[in-house]
């Protein structure tokens, strides 16, 4: 598709018999905030590792802005092992590591918030404006990177200021409150120049006020920045209040997509989250 953002072809990830993510394909659109949603354990952050290059998948193609960046098939003892749902091997390995990916444009956070926890709030989303930044061990000796530094700091300032947090600049990371940690991860990534932006279970830990707050906040970042959003989220408020298509995953295999209004309506979706009735 010539608008889209993301496309995944049959990713499939399997842990030697496990078989975490299933023969899954989605698209996301230029503009567009796009959810997967799944019972603990259905393998959405399994997917995310896979388009990011945490992990090479079994099978499967990732392509972003049309550009092949991850493409794997089984070989040698997985081979045999294979359990996958699509016998239809992509031919060429192409593993993009996750910084590679990452300077391509696409930034995440973490299910687990991973902040640099012995720096302070300033630097944790200064060291993120240095994946762009071209020096070698000479410039940086007689400081002729100078003016690229000042526009880094300037640039790492401007990313607190968006996600209120200019305030506690020079406090710990690791001091901040549960949801300000949540904003410091988001702003770090944003400090890369991402054209898309990947948040795994953003609204974890938060209370619905404070969910309610993040919903208002992706938007904004979102229209400001002129992103693509693909989260990964529990809270069903916050997932059909600003998504524009939702993925369901269950037991690793996709189960329905659409609309929020079409998936909340799904038989196999409310029977993933609710179980089915016995006769």
């Amino acid at each position: 598709m010539a608008d889209s953002m993301l496309k995944l072809n049959n990713i499939t990830m399997q842990f030697g018999g496990v078989i975490a993510v299933d023969d899954f394909s989605i698209v996301v659109k230029q503009n567009e905030i796009v959810a997967i949603i799944g019972p603990n354990g259905a393998g959405k952050t399994t997917a995310f590792n896979c388009v990011t290059g945490i992990y090479p998948p079994t099978s499967g193609q990732v392509f972003f802005e049309n550009r092949l960046i991850v493409s794997n098939y089984p070989n040698k003892k997985m081979k045999a092992l294979y359990a996958g749902g699509n016998k239809n091997f992509p031919k060429e390995k192409v593993c993009l590591t996750p910084d590679k990916i990452t300077r391509l444009g696409m930034a995440r956070t973490f299910q687990n918030i991973r902040l640099f926890k012995s720096q302070t709030v300033f630097e944790n989303v200064l060291i993120a404006t240095h994946l762009h930044q071209k020096c070698n061990l000479f410039s940086a000796v007689f400081r002729l990177n100078h003016q690229q530094e000042q526009a880094a700091r300037k640039h790492a300032m401007d990313m607190l200021e968006v996600v209120g947090l200019l305030e506690v600049k020079d406090e710990l990371a690791t001091s901040l409150p549960y949801g300000q940690q949540r904003r410091l991860e988001i702003a770090r990534a944003l400090a890369t120049k991402p054209k898309m932006l990947l948040l795994d279970e953003p609204a974890a830990g938060m209370n619905p006020q404070e969910t309610a707050e993040l919903a208002q906040f992706i938007r904004q970042i979102k229209e400001r920045f002129r992103l693509t959003v693909l989260l990964i989220e529990h809270h069903m408020d916050l997932v059909m209040s600003i998504s524009d298509r939702i993925y369901v995953l269950d037991f690793g295999r996709l189960i329905a997509h659409g609309t929020p209004e079409q998936v909340q309506d799904d038989p196999k979706v409310i029977a993933a989250y609710l179980g089915e009735d016995e006769e």
